[in-house]
Parts: C-alpha cells; sequence; structure tokens
C-alpha cells in the first residue's frame, strides 16, 4: 500500500511538472552496409559524434558498419517500419520501387562532381517527396568516388567484356552486364570480397575506394578509369521517431546532416585519387581507358538513358531535361 502511494505521488508531481519538465536521452542503431576504413563509414561516424554534441548528449547514433545489423536490401524497410530509426542506403538500390532512385547511376549521365552536383538539385526534391510518402526523411547524400571498371584480362574495347562474370547489384548494372554479353551475377557489397576470392565474378564496376575494401589486387589485374557514373548514399530516418525528438534536437540533427553532407563530398573527391593510387601501389595496372572503349560505353550510356525515360514517367523527364539545362 505505501508503495503504490508512493508511485502514486511521483506520477502525480511528473504530471504536474508537464511534459517539458523532462527530456529523454535517445539512442539510435544506424546501421550501414560498409566497413569501417571506408570514407562513407568514417563520414558517417563524424556525424555521429558531432550530433551527439550538437544535441548535448540527448540524441546518439549508435553505427552498426559492415552489415553487421542489416544487409544492404533490408536497411530502408527497416527504418520505415521502424526496426531502427535511421540507416544508410544505397540509393541506386532502390530502382525497383521508382526509376527516380536509378538517375546518379544512369552510365555517363553525370560523370564529374560537378555535373554529380547539378543533378543532386533537381533530384532531390522528387527523392524527398518519394520518401515522405513512404514516412522517412532524407538527412543527406554523399556520392561515391566516378567508377571504374575492374578486370581481371586487358580490356580495349567492350568485346574483350563479352562471357566475363560481372558483379551487378541493381537493374542498371544487370542491364549494363547484358549489354556487355557479360554474364551478371547479383553481389550486395558485403559479399564481394568473397565472390572475387572464389572466382564467382572477375569484373565489376565500382569505384576505387571499394577496390581497396574487397583488395581487388588480389583478383583483379586492372582497373580502368571510365568515370562511369558518382552513385549516392543516402542517410535516412524513420519520420515518426524525427518527430519524436525534441525541436531543439531535430534542428541540431538537421544542421549537422547538412555538414556531414558537405564534408562527405569533399572526402569523397580526396579518396577518389588517392584510392587509385592504392590499388597501383599494391599492383593492379591503373590506366585511362581507351579511346574505344569511352565511345562504346559513351553510346551504351545514350542507351540506357533513353530506356530509362520510357519507364521513368513525368518526374524522370523533368529530372533529366531540367538537368541538361543546366
Amino acid at each position: 500500500m505505501l508503495i503504490r502511494k508512493f508511485l502514486m505521488t511521483v506520477a502525480a508531481a511528473a504530471f504536474a511538472a508537464g511534459p517539458a519538465a523532462v527530456v529523454h536521452a535517445q539512442s539510435w542503431d544506424m546501421p550501414t552496409a560498409y566497413a569501417p576504413a571506408n570514407f562513407h563509414t568514417v563520414n558517417i561516424e563524424r556525424f555521429a559524434a558531432s550530433a551527439k554534441e550538437a544535441t548535448g548528449g540527448k540524441l546518439s547514433l549508435k553505427v552498426h558498419s559492415g552489415a553487421s545489423l542489416y544487409k544492404m536490401p533490408e536497411i530502408k524497410r527497416a527504418v520505415q517500419t521502424g526496426q531502427v530509426p535511421i540507416g544508410e542506403v544505397l540509393m541506386v538500390t532502390l530502382s525497383n520501387e521508382n526509376p527516380l532512385y536509378a538517375i546518379d547511376g544512369m552510365p555517363f549521365l553525370a560523370s564529374s562532381y560537378a555535373d554529380a552536383r547539378k543533378l543532386w538539385a533537381v533530384q532531390r526534391p522528387h527523392i524527398e517527396r518519394l520518401l515522405d510518402a513512404q514516412g522517412l526523411r532524407l538527412l543527406f547524400a554523399v556520392p561515391w568516388p566516378p567508377q571504374g571498371l575492374m578486370t581481371n584480362k586487358e580490356v580495349k574495347s567492350t568485346a574483350d567484356l563479352a562471357g566475363l562474370n560481372f558483379r551487378a547489384y541493381d537493374k542498371q548494372t544487370l542491364r549494363l552486364g547484358e549489354l556487355f554479353k557479360a554474364r551478371p551475377v547479383t553481389i550486395q557489397a558485403a559479399e564481394v570480397a568473397q565472390a572475387l576470392a572464389t572466382g564467382k565474378i572477375n569484373s565489376l564496376i565500382s569505384s576505387a575506394q571499394s577496390g581497396v575494401d574487397y583488395k581487388a589486387w588480389e583478383s583483379l589485374k586492372y582497373f580502368y578509369d571510365v568515370q562511369a557514373w558518382l552513385p549516392k548514399n543516402m542517410v535516412i530516418a524513420n519520420k515518426a521517431a524525427f518527430d519524436s525528438l525534441d525541436g531543439k534536437v531535430q534542428a541540431a540533427l538537421l544542421a549537422e546532416a547538412k555538414k556531414a553532407e558537405e564534408v562527405g563530398w569533399a572526402a569523397s573527391g580526396e579518396v577518389a585519387e588517392a584510392t587509385k593510387k592504392t590499388l597501383a601501389a599494391n599492383g593492379m595496372s591503373v590506366q585511362a581507358p581507351a579511346a574505344k572503349l569511352v565511345a562504346e560505353l559513351n553510346e551504351l550510356g545514350r542507351k540506357m538513358v533513353d530506356e530509362w525515360l520510357t519507364g521513368a514517367g513525368a518526374d524522370g523527364k523533368a529530372v533529366v531535361d531540367a538537368y541538361r539545362k543546366q
């Protein structure tokens, strides 16, 4: 009886004090598919530390790297359903949901950082609307370095890619493999190193950063700097979880997200050059592509963009038109 009376007194006092009297600290699990040393993960760890400091410890983000909590294809769904409040996703892997997620994976549409920024400026509002309709909030997005072609043999034209086991991870890379007359094999990021080691794949288009992550030099010999596209990772939050935060905490988190995007873009550019040197230092032949290969890849890129536009609807056409007018 005394215990019950005590608890009722405490509850009544808390109610009388009002909801603003107590601010509960929150801890959010944050899954990502990439290795701890990957620049995306490093940037996210920095974002997590800055967010905790900026919110005075009212929000802590615990980063789970290397697909240790969820694999890449599972992360968006986990955030959307509230299994975790925040996570990082490679945007192009969502292209089955909506073509607009695929646009920064279109070969040779935007092949430089300057062009990638222009594309993101026109793409972002559309992505924010898509996510909002699913109970999600975009916090920031950071591009991978320009994608290169890695193979176990010398490549002077697309004909040299025929028959190779080519890594695919979304609709675009699957289609590209088909156009190469290669054998596309779907492999997620956390499984690429093993797939290379076992010979399941012997070619892929990926960044030099990923090549370092996978220790590609142990299985592949060539990196061709074709600068095919700059796909973006995006950090998304569950909208209900975000809305549950105190207003000042929300503002601080958004401010740190904006900083993380700028820092991430700068880091991507630095990593692009540094990781190519790392590949070369470990024995890979890092080369500019042959003129014939460039011409053929550009032609395939135009074909893929045209194919994409046929199913992208009015929004997809609006994004591409706005980008090309800049």
